[in-house]
């Protein structure tokens, strides 16, 4: 009969409704099981580090009833070194990518006058937006002019050092600059280094790329482009004689010793933007444990592409 699912359905809504006026007031709820946790209550352990490096102990990975000991060979100094790594708190869940990488562990580029080692995704795939180099030159030592596609940014960490630029208007900058000071050259603009006497060591610096794909490798440095361009072709560019490139390098030289860099000024007169900022004598920002420098484009108007903050933290303070 065409009427009948219609009248099986209102026959059951009246049932239930029924039901539902008939029940016992309070029935539903008082039926209910009594609360109870779904996850258990947040551990009081503190989940503190069990020990520092500067400890005379052999680190185990054991916290509370968990882990056991190291029955095999074991680099105590590095492990020291990352307590949370060997004996990780309690809370840890899951994996998290490697956040840091010791130039201790770097290759090291040994030049006559320096050296230099880095750190880009190779080492770190985290580090996919910034790469890092640590260069050490000797008083006097040159790094070669050079160029690359990514912009660089520099921290004086010892030491005192003269740059040199010509930047894409033809404008020059010349600049000294000690620890604690910064530079910044966009990409592309070409750009020499040199450690002053002023410290009978030389000089030792932080470079940091905005790219982690860099590599100190595959800069463009002006000694490796003299010897692969042919010297009749040089000549003709400098407009000379081909016996005078006859005692140009037959390699990069990257770093080397040298006579103090020339003050050159340029045709075209200094650059509109300084590339150096001098953060050493920037006053700092004192805080409740610590105090912070903060140096970005506003006040380094350069630099567009990497900020610092120089951040000092008391013993017990916290970031």
């Amino acid at each position: 009969m065409p009427g009948l699912p219609f009248k099986k359905a209102v026959v059951a809504t009246i049932c239930l409704a029924t039901f539902a006026y008939s029940a016992p007031a309070g029935t539903l709820v008082a039926s209910a099981p009594s609360s109870t946790p779904t996850a258990p209550y947040a551990s009081e352990n503190p989940n503190g580090m069990l020990w520092t490096e500067q400890e005379d102990i052999t680190p185990e990975p054991i916290r509370g009833t968990l882990g056991a000991t190291i029955l095999g060979p074991q680099n105590v100094p590095m492990d020291l070194q990352n307590a949370d790594l060997l004996a990780p708190p309690s809370t840890d869940s899951g994996t998290v990518g490697n956040a840091k990488w010791p130039f201790s562990l770097s290759h090291n580029r040994l030049q006559t006058g320096g050296w230099a080692r880095q750190q880009n995704v190779q080492v770190m795939p985290l580090a996919t937006e910034m790469a890092g180099v640590n260069m050490r030159l000797e008083a006097g030592a040159l790094r070669e002019l050079h160029w690359h596609k990514t912009a660089e940014w520099a921290y004086v960490l010892k030491g005192s050092m003269n740059i040199a630029t010509m930047n894409f208007n033809g404008e020059s900058f010349y600049d000294t600059v000690n620890p604690g000071d910064l530079w910044y050259f966009p990409p592309g603009v070409p750009h020499v280094l040199q450690a002053t006497a002023d410290l009978a060591e030389g000089a030792e610096f932080l470079l940091v790329f905005d790219d982690g794909d860099f590599s100190e490798d595959s800069t463009f440095s002006l000694t490796d482009w003299l010897s692969h361009v042919p010297k009749d072709v040089l000549a003709r560019n400098f407009q000379t004689t081909v016996d005078a490139f006859d005692r140009i390098p037959g390699k990069e030289l990257y770093i080397f010793p040298s006579t103090p860099l020339p003050k050159a000024s340029s045709p075209q007169g200094n650059a509109a933007l300084p590339y150096t900022f001098k953060a050493s004598q920037m006053p700092v920002t004192p805080l409740s444990g610590g105090t912070v420098k903060i140096v970005d484009s506003t006040i380094f108007n350069v630099s567009t592409t990497i900020a610092m903050a120089e951040v000092t933290v008391e013993p017990g303070a916290m970031r």
